[in-house]
């Protein structure tokens, strides 16, 4: 067999992925409630009912970006669980192979042999492995990052430009990191400008097509969250030493690597101004972080052996959230598989269920979900609050017949039931709106997590005393 050159594309590709590998295949197991909304969007879609949550209610875009949902509909006629595996996969696939072509682009970047070394900050990142298969459009998004820089860095600007617009089409918020990114370029300005149009003209598309259908031109999560700046900052700060972000703050590089460094600096200021993110472990950032890997390798590539020791620093924040937050991370899949069969009795009677985490409750009860956090629902995104302390009015609950509520709990079960400490504050208003107070009782408290049903006692069988 011949041997391998380092600059061997083969090679690049190979070193790039067995980087990923390990640590996908032990977060396999992470998930998050989001990747549930999408899938039973996809399921509605592949049963004929349509883009929307649930069967016979309005047509919302409650999964941010247009087209997901559709993607994985042919495979989603069998279960929201099905469409939620196919998700799984395919994120996983994408990131894989937009990583081999990193990886690539890293074998013909040229320097030293330990230009390699940049995938250690891939093979210690619990978000990357964590996030390339959550269920969610997050993975594809990486992986078409991963190979939009790579091909950039392969003189192939215009490709690069095309993956770059469907990552600016589907996550919003990237729109200022693919600008940077376009007009970074050291070619001339009309195929700068081409380029540009190329990268910006999907999310223009996107933002069209919302105005035409929904009347706005930012997804219905946009105006169920609304930005608080100073969590925005600290989502932003923390994201960018947890993923090593903080290897692009390196200078004197060629004009393509100021580019990236300037176009991950961009990125995190635009996050931050968007509010930043519930959802762990960086989401709103790992799509840069191949650029940041791109930036690394440059580094590294070039003379010193001392080189290694800013890397060092770099892989010490990844290093410790693998320790501290890996093993819950890779168990929460199984702990919402839990809760969706130990809840599926409870719902077996209920026909409108009122909560603020949709996504397993979706995947468990088919019938209609009132969304108290506003995600798929127009009418409370639009309700003063953030998504999980929306001011759900007392209209809510009975003026759409809702006979069960489920809540999250922050401790046992009080008497009465509705003074239980809860998690987050519009599960505590909920829990005292004179409508449930009078008229509910807890019928089941699931686990492993802590969540409480409780139904219309009017509702319940008269032999359930």
């Amino acid at each position: 067999m011949t041997d391998l050159r380092l600059d061997d594309p083969r090679l690049g590709a190979a070193l790039a992925v067995l980087a990923a590998v390990p640590v996908l295949v032990w977060q396999w197991g992470f998930m998050v409630d989001d990747a549930l909304i999408s899938a039973r969007y996809a399921h509605h879609l592949a049963n004929g009912v349509g883009y929307r949550f649930n069967a016979g209610g309005p047509v919302t875009d409650g999964v941010t970006p247009l087209g997901w949902a559709h993607l994985l509909a042919p495979l989603a006629g069998d279960s929201v669980w099905r469409a939620y595996r196919a998700a799984k996969w395919l994120g996983a696939l994408v990131w894989l192979v937009g990583l081999g072509t990193l990886g690539i682009a890293l074998a013909k970047l040229g320097g030293a042999r330990r230009r390699y070394g940049a995938l250690l900050l891939v093979a210690t990142s619990v978000p990357l492995g964590a996030w390339a298969a959550a269920g969610m459009e997050t993975g594809c998004v990486m992986g078409l990052s991963a190979a939009a820089v790579a091909l950039r860095q392969l003189a192939r600007p215009r490709l690069a430009a095309v993956l770059l617009g469907v990552v600016a089409a589907w996550r919003p918020e990237t729109v200022p990191f693919v600008f940077v990114l376009a007009v970074a370029q050291d070619v001339s300005g009309p195929e700068r400008a081409t380029s540009l149009g190329i990268a910006l003209g999907p999310a223009v598309a996107v933002a069209l097509t919302r105005w035409a259908i929904f009347g706005r031109v930012v997804p219905l999560a946009a105006w169920a969250k609304t930005p608080v700046p100073i969590l925005g900052m600290r989502y932003a700060v923390a994201a960018f030493i947890v993923l090593g972000a903080g290897a692009v703050l390196w200078l004197r590089l060629p004009r393509w690597g100021r580019g990236l460094q300037v176009a991950v600096l961009v990125h995190f200021l635009a996050v931050a101004l968007a509010g930043g993110d519930w959802m762990p472990l960086g989401r709103l950032g790992v799509v840069v972080v191949p650029a940041v890997v791109l930036v690394l390798a440059e580094r590294l590539a070039q003379p010193g052996w001392w080189r290694w020791l800013p890397l060092a620093l770099v892989l010490a924040a990844p290093i410790y959230t693998a320790v501290r937050m890996g093993p819950r991370s890779a168990a929460v899949e199984g702990k919402r598989e839990a809760i969706v069969a130990a809840a599926r009795p409870s719902f077996a009677k209920s026909r409108v269920v009122a909560t603020l985490d949709i996504g397993w409750v979706g995947a468990a009860h088919d019938g209609t979900i009132v969304d108290l956090a506003g995600v798929t629902d127009p009418t409370v995104a639009v309700l003063p609050g953030g998504h999980t302390s929306k001011e759900i009015p007392r209209s809510i609950i009975g003026g759409r017949d809702v006979d069960t509520i489920v809540l999250l709990a922050a401790g046992e079960t009080a008497q009465p039931w509705f003074e239980t400490r809860w998690s987050r504050w519009v599960e505590a208003h909920v829990a005292h709106l004179p409508e449930v107070t009078t008229s509910f009782v807890p019928v089941a408290r699931l686990s492993p997590l802590t969540y409480v049903v409780a139904q219309r006692a009017i509702d319940r069988p008269q032999t359930e005393e």
